[in-house]
């Protein structure tokens, strides 16, 4: 990295916590780390051995889950070490890397929640060719291009952040390296970048959202026309999961990368970016597991297994 600048390193303010609550909150948070890994290490095994669940929706929700997984595992080891440590120290390389992973992966979530949308629009609004469509071949295309899309769009903004020169406070005001902090202690002419992440994360969380609300508008009026209302439950309830990470996801990101880089409150943006990065990915496979049937009796039998074996 040729930056130019002589700070080799950050020192990441994290939460702004007193002390005397550090352990409690590391305890907090290594328990919201293992409920998620395992939530959605859950979600993975049961799409990948049940045979009942070797469909499309399930494919991509365990794709979410692994982005998940590395969603979570990009900011919150790091963050639980340095509420242990007595400096909270990470190198200028480590900082970008983690800000390029992390910008990385939540692109890959705009993208997968969309093509969920998608799904679910064929399976009710199309059921006849729903098959024929919605095969596995395609369903890795889908899969593939998402991670593709975000990490070759991503490919500009690492270069750009390389460039920064950093030469005069090294405090971040983040439990983690995000995009706007980094940018607010550089000592480069970041206001056109600043203007460019705000222009990208409009087009990609928008372009994302509004296909998504596109997919669900068809999808009511379609359940609309249902004649039973036990029909129209059934088919709305295949949406209920989706929708409601949907609404907790945008919910949140909006709050933060929307807004313009002026003037934001770091105060409530790490708030809410606890939210996102780190609730968001704890509550995805416990939304999942209560809302959807099948998960439910898979995780049923595997209970019930577990009992058995325990006793004989």
């Amino acid at each position: 990295m040729n930056n130019g600048s002589s700070i080799s390193e950050f020192i990441l303010l994290g939460l702004s916590s007193p002390p005397e609550l550090d352990i409690l909150l590391f305890l907090v948070f290594l328990a919201m780390y293992l409920a998620a890994i395992a939530g959605n290490v859950f979600i993975i095994i049961i799409t990948n051995l049940d045979p009942a669940l070797k469909t499309p929706m399930y494919f991509f929700l365990g794709n979410l889950s692994l982005l998940d997984i590395w969603y979570i595992s990009v900011t919150l080891p790091k963050m639980l070490q340095d509420i242990l440590a007595d400096t909270r120290r990470i190198s200028v390389a480590g900082c970008i890397a983690q800000c390029y992973f992390f910008f990385v992966l939540g692109g890959i979530e705009n993208y997968f929640l969309a093509v969920m949308a998608y799904d679910r629009y064929l399976a009710i609004c199309r059921p006849l060719r729903y098959s024929s469509i919605m095969n596995f071949a395609l369903c890795c295309q889908f899969a593939l291009g998402c991670w593709i899309c975000s990490l070759l769009g991503s490919l500009l903004p690492l270069y750009w952040l390389c460039t920064l020169s950093f030469c005069g406070s090294n405090q971040l005001n983040h439990f983690f390296c995000d995009v706007i902090p980094l940018l607010n202690i550089s000592c480069t002419d970041t206001s056109t970048l600043k203007k460019y992440f705000f222009v990208v994360a409009w087009v990609v969380i928008f372009s994302c959202l509004f296909f998504t609300i596109l997919s669900y508008i068809k999808i009511i009026l379609t359940i609309f026309k249902i004649p039973s209302s036990s029909g129209k439950s059934k088919a709305f309830s295949t949406c209920v999961s989706h929708l409601t990470v949907v609404v907790i996801y945008y919910g949140s990101v909006i709050l933060i990368y929307v807004r313009s880089p002026e003037g934001q409150s770091f105060a409530f943006d790490k708030i809410i970016s606890v939210f996102y990065a780190v609730v968001t990915p704890l509550l995805n496979p416990i939304i999942y597991s209560l809302r959807n049937k099948e998960v439910r009796d898979e995780l049923k039998l595997m209970a019930k297994s577990a009992v058995r074996n325990a006793i004989f």
